[in-house]
């Protein structure tokens, strides 16, 4: 459950002052929410309140916690493949399981709960068994963040105080829902653009991601329409779910886009 009002009271934000940004779900794509936080520090613009969804909730936890867009970056630089993250599981709910990636996000974390984040951040993932969005403000980090990843058929559900959860944006891939009413002022952050030029496969990974695609192109009209205003990144369109090597081109993508969006408030 949400419970932020009592959270940003306590650390002084006002809803008159409050900045939210909201980032979306979209795998390797998700490098792009790094060149938009980065852009925001250029213009000398800092949420005050973030949120976050599969890929973006890897982001809003980082920058939650206190790195920089550099450092977030320099995390994934030692890295350059899928597996580094990811160990098969026995194909039974899930192919992959992301106990690898919860070991090295530990590790990256200067903080272990929501509470100790120094911006109020929510995490976002969706319950699976009640087929309900959830917005999570406190809590162990690292679980609820692998929750919000768990891309289903292609990750194992993850199950917190015995509920099943799934990737966030299965219901809602931008989740801006998640603090629209704790800020004056959302920007939102989507960087999943259906790509168009779309061939098929016909392996079961590739057909569950790109039903999960055409899922959240679906889900995330109704988030974008509660933001005042929204920054897209076209150039991501083809980028693939896993492909972790071009990170520095993608968080670049973010970085002009973002950028085009706060020259006009500037």
């Amino acid at each position: 459950m949400l419970r932020l009002d009592g959270l940003l009271q306590t650390i002084g934000i006002h809803r008159s002052q409050r900045r939210g940004l909201a980032l979306s779900g979209g795998g390797a794509k998700g490098f792009a929410h790094i060149g938009v936080l980065l852009a925001f520090e250029r213009f000398g613009m800092k949420p005050d309140v973030i949120s976050g969804v599969s890929a973006g909730s890897i982001a809003a936890a980082l920058y939650g916690a206190g790195l920089t867009p550099k450092e977030m970056l320099e995390c994934f630089l030692e890295f350059g493949r899928f597996s580094d993250f990811t160990e098969w599981a026995v194909p039974k709910s899930g192919f992959f399981k992301l106990d690898k990636f919860g070991k090295i996000l530990e590790q990256w974390l200067p903080v272990a709960t929501l509470e100790e984040m120094k911006i109020p951040t929510v995490i976002c993932a969706t319950d699976f068994d009640h087929g309900k969005s959830v917005g999570w403000a406190s809590g162990e980090i690292v679980p609820r963040v692998l929750a919000s990843c768990s891309i289903p058929i292609v990750f194992k559900p993850i199950r917190i105080n015995g509920i099943n959860y799934v990737d966030g944006g299965v219901l809602r891939n931008l989740p801006a829902w998640a603090i629209r009413r704790h800020c004056s002022t959302l920007f939102g952050s989507n960087c999943s653009p259906l790509n168009r030029h779309y061939r098929f496969k016909s392996s079961i990974i590739d057909i569950a991601i790109r039903s999960y695609q055409l899922t959240t192109k679906a889900n995330t009209l109704q988030d974008l329409n509660l933001c005042d205003y929204v920054i897209q990144t076209p150039k991501t369109a083809e980028t693939k779910v896993f492909d972790i090597s071009q990170m520095r081109k993608v968080a670049l993508y973010g970085y002009e886009e973002a950028s085009k969006v706060l020259e006009k408030l500037n």
